[in-house]
């Protein structure tokens, strides 16, 4: 494999790694509902994207031919995600879940 491929395919993974890391931050530490459900859905979709674009990158690279599953993956993730995100923001608003006040993470200011 040559090494521009190995770089190429190493920063997809790291960026992706990267991108989970803080949807993972924006869950635990964001204040509300809303919140919490827009720093994981931008960030985890991003980062889900750039490992299995990198996974797609070693295997079409392994087989010689494009690697159908991941890029099959990666479309229906950014098809699904986005519309998952809409659907449970409406849910929340027509249930009246309330924005909530200070965060218990967060001192007042």
């Amino acid at each position: 494999m040559p090494f521009v491929l190995e770089l190429v395919i190493s920063l997809f993974l790291v960026a992706g790694a990267l991108f989970a890391l803080i949807g993972s931050v924006g869950l635990a530490r964001l204040r509300d509902f809303f919140m919490r459900l827009h720093g994981p859905t931008k960030a985890s979709t991003l980062g889900l994207g750039c490992l299995l674009i990198g996974s797609l990158l070693f295997f079409s690279f392994q087989r010689g031919a494009l690697s159908v599953h991941e890029a099959i993956v990666t479309v229906f993730l950014f098809v699904t995600a986005p519309v998952s995100a809409h659907m449970m923001a409406k849910a929340a608003l027509f249930r009246g879940v309330d924005k909530g006040g200070p965060s218990q993470n967060y001192p007042d200011r």
